[in-house]
C-alpha cells in the first residue's frame, strides 16, 4: 500500500513546488493578518478540535491517532482551485499552503509525539513514534520534491507550465483511487466503524471551517479572505497523512491510515457544497 500512496504524494508535492515562484509568498507581507489567522487555524484551532472531536466519539487509540494525524498535516495542494471556484484570494491559498507544508515539517512529528503519549497515559496503549524517521521521511516525500518543483519551474518555466496543467487534472483522481484501494482493502472495518469515523471526520470538516469563518469575521476581513481561509482549515494533505499511517519506518498501520480516508472523500464532498453554495449565492 506504501508504494502506493508515496508516488501520489511525490507528485502532488512536486506539483506545488512547480506551482511555486517568487510571488507565492507576496501576501507574508501585504496582508500579514490574514496569513497568521489562517495558519493559526489550520495549525492550531484544527488539531485541538480534532483532539475534542476524538475524545467526545470516543474513538479508539489508533483511529484517534489517525484523526490527529490529519488535522497535523498541512493544507491540501488542491485548495487553491478551491479558493478559485469560491471566488477567494488565491494568491492567499498559495502562501498559506506553501507556509503549513514547510511549518508541518517541524510541528507535526512534536505534536503527534505529544498525542502518542497522551493515548500510553489514557488507554494504556503504547503507539511508538519513531520522531527521526518521520522527520526525515517527510523531508523526502514533502520537502525534496517541492524544491524539485521549483527548480524544474526555474529551468524549464514552458515545461513546468505544461506538466502542471496535467498533474493538476490527474490529482483528484489519483486521491479518489488511493481511497478506492483502502476501501477495497478494509471493507470489513469501514463499514464497521463508518458511522463513527465519518461523523468525526464530518464533524472535524464544519467546525473547523465555522472557527474560520469565525474568526476571520472577528478581523473584518474581506469575504474573498474569508473564504479561502475556511476552504484552507478544511482541506488537509491526506495523502501525506495516509503516507505517515502507512509507513513502514513509523506507524506501518493501515488502519490508522483509514480517519485520513474518510475524511478526504467527506472533505471534497463538504468543500465542493461550499463552492457550489457560494457560486449559487452570487
Amino acid at each position: 500500500m506504501i508504494w502506493i500512496v508515496m508516488p501520489i504524494l511525490i507528485v502532488l508535492m512536486f506539483m506545488l513546488g512547480i506551482g511555486l515562484d517568487r510571488n507565492s509568498f507576496s501576501e507574508l507581507k501585504k496582508q500579514p493578518w490574514s496569513v497568521a489567522v489562517g495558519l493559526f487555524g489550520q495549525l492550531v484551532i484544527l488539531p485541538v478540535l480534532a483532539f475534542l472531536l476524538g475524545r467526545l466519539f470516543n474513538l479508539s487509540p489508533v483511529y484517534f491517532m489517525g484523526l490527529m494525524l490529519v488535522a497535523c498535516s498541512p493544507g491540501g495542494s488542491s485548495s487553491n482551485v478551491f479558493s478559485m471556484l469560491a471566488g477567494g484570494n488565491v494568491a492567499l491559498s498559495v502562501t498559506m499552503t506553501a507556509c503549513s507544508s514547510i511549518i508541518t515539517l517541524f510541528t507535526l512529528p512534536f505534536i503527534m509525539s505529544s498525542v502518542a503519549n497522551y493515548v500510553a497515559l489514557s488507554s494504556g496503549v503504547t503507539i511508538t513514534l519513531p520522531v527521526g524517521k518521520l522527520m526525515m521521511q517527510n523531508i523526502v516525500l514533502i520537502f525534496v520534491p517541492m524544491i524539485l518543483g521549483i527548480v524544474f519551474r526555474l529551468v524549464r518555466p514552458d515545461w513546468a507550465h505544461a506538466c502542471e496543467k496535467v498533474l493538476k487534472k490527474c490529482a483528484f483522481p489519483a486521491l479518489m483511487l488511493l481511497a478506492l484501494v483502502f476501501f477495497l482493502q478494509y471493507t470489513k472495518e469501514i463499514i464497521a466503524d463508518f458511522p463513527t469515523l465519518g461523523l468525526s471526520a464530518a464533524a472535524l470538516i464544519l467546525v473547523a471551517m465555522l472557527a474560520g469563518q469565525s474568526v476571520s469575521r472577528l478581523f473584518g476581513f474581506s469575504k474573498a479572505v474569508c473564504r479561502t481561509i475556511n476552504i484552507e482549515i478544511g482541506m488537509q494533505n491526506a495523502a501525506q497523512a495516509i503516507a505517515i499511517a502507512t509507513s513502514p519506518f513509523i506507524f506501518n498501520s493501515g488502519e490508522m491510515a483509514l480517519p485520513a480516508i474518510i475524511y478526504a472523500l467527506f472533505m471534497n464532498v463538504i468543500l465542493l457544497l461550499y463552492v457550489w453554495f457560494i457560486r449559487r449565492k452570487s
